[in-house]
């Protein structure tokens, strides 16, 4: 362990006295910043949907060409001979060499979200958690990958060739420099042969949220196996000597590396797995002074005929009959895919959809149906998710899908999708008055 640490320690020390490490580290991360700064700033938010790739480059990058270039170069001054010298000494030298790249990336990561954020204005990661768990999965997947390159060169010259090889089909057509929903439908296939789309994926999932848990956990299991066979190959063929070049069947065996690529992508495209994530909606971008921007003086009275709201205890004078299908449009609701999706601020609105179609309508149920609905919102989302959602439909009421028809939940009628906005534009206020306390519930 003082071994560990002491070389740990030893390898970033050397880091920040290089400077073309420190290029390589820390500007050419900020140059992509830019860079797709310049060219996505239009978004909303802008960047919040391209950051896992600028995230993705710079594991990439520390991945293909800092983590071998200083295994290759160091073992070309004979220092890993001299090391093989030691008792025990390939797991823990190798291991600090591997963590003191891992911290390396990471910095340069957090220094990528916080420049984001100052000069565009990019909200930091939504999910924290679920953001350091991809990260650390797609870092474990690329340093294996680092490993086998290191491995197979034979010099520094190679290292950037080899890298070359793996950087650029990732950066194309992987999904990482080039969005995947930018790419034809085989390209997009093809990609799923790649690490790179499962990483910007996982990354993606904790910082806006986009994909379901399932496909979420599938990024990391499919990082986790890049990532094992990759380091056991890079591990077990590691050269201590320059002398000692790889047999023909060493690289062989080296090929065992990308075999987890091809299950993986086999996989993805028989379950028809392949498609881009949809992104989620901008309700990320709602500011604060937005939300407070809001009025709810001039809304329709809740006991009128236009977008009516019942009162609290309205169960006491329900019918029976009334009280069975009102309770079976509402467990229709709880399982709809519209308002089951990973995009919360999507599935408020299609629930809003739903009272706005009642109302239209004209449907008995529709003061009792919209009360329901705005419990349901209470008890299924957390109070800052369901406040942002609801000042997005609010605010942005052109934004988002709307169905003009929800009979499979059990309300009949076919509405026009532009009166259905308008109305769930009014229901969110009124929604979101009583949430934050500004009208009497």
């Amino acid at each position: 362990m003082r071994g560990f640490a002491y070389h740990l320690l030893l390898a970033l020390r050397l880091n920040f006295k290089s400077r073309q490490a420190l290029i390589y580290g820390y500007l050419v991360p900020v140059f992509f910043l830019i860079a797709f700064g310049a060219i996505f700033r239009t978004g909303r938010p802008p960047l919040l949907h391209q950051m896992s790739q600028l995230i993705t480059i710079s594991i990439l990058g520390g991945a293909c060409f800092g983590l071998p270039t200083a295994l290759v170069a160091e073992r070309e001054r004979g220092l890993w001979r001299r090391f093989k010298l030691l008792p025990g000494a390939l797991t823990p030298l190798l291991s600090s060499t591997l963590l003191a790249r891992a911290l390396l990336v990471g910095s340069a990561a957090v220094l990528q979200i916080l420049l984001a954020q100052l000069l565009y204005g990019t909200p930091l990661p939504q999910h924290p958690w679920l953001f350091a768990q991809g990260f650390a999965a797609a870092a474990f997947a690329f340093l294996g990958l680092g490993l086998v390159v290191a491995a197979l060169a034979d010099d520094v010259p190679a290292v950037q060739a080899l890298g070359q090889c793996l950087f650029l089909p990732l950066i194309l057509i992987g999904g990482v420099g080039v969005p995947l929903i930018s790419l034809p439908a085989w390209a997009q296939r093809l990609a799923s042969f790649f690490p790179g789309r499962y990483a910007v994926d996982a990354l993606q999932a904790g910082y806006s949220g986009d994909g379901s848990p399932e496909t979420f956990r599938f990024n990391l299991a499919a990082l986790a196996g890049f990532g094992l066979a990759a380091g056991f190959v890079g591990f077990w063929r590691f050269r201590w000597d320059p002398a000692s070049g790889p047999a023909v069947r060493g690289r062989a065996v080296l090929a065992a590396a990308v075999l987890p690529w091809l299950a993986f992508g086999t996989y993805s495209v028989a379950k028809d797995n392949w498609h881009p994530l949809p992104p989620r909606t901008s309700a990320l971008a709602i500011a604060n002074a937005q939300i407070d921007s809001i009025g709810y003086d001039r809304l329709p009275p809740d006991d009128g005929v236009y977008t009516p709201l019942a009162p609290a205890d309205f169960a006491r004078e329900l019918k029976p009959e009334a009280r069975l299908r009102l309770d079976a449009i509402l467990l229709k609701l709880s399982t709809w895919p519209a308002t089951t999706g990973p995009d919360s601020a999507q599935s408020i609105r299609a629930y809003l959809n739903v009272a706005a179609i009642a109302d239209a309508a004209e449907d008995r149920l529709e003061g009792p149906l919209a009360r329901s609905i705005l419990n349901s919102l209470y008890a299924r989302y957390r109070r800052g998710d369901l406040v942002r959602g609801l000042a997005w439909v609010a605010l942005e009421p052109d934004e988002g899908e709307v169905q003009t028809s929800v009979a499979e939940v059990g309300v009949p009628g076919e509405i026009d999708a532009r009166e259905i906005r308008h109305r769930s534009a009014i229901y969110a206020a009124k929604f979101l008055g009583r949430l934050r306390g500004k009208i009497a519930n």
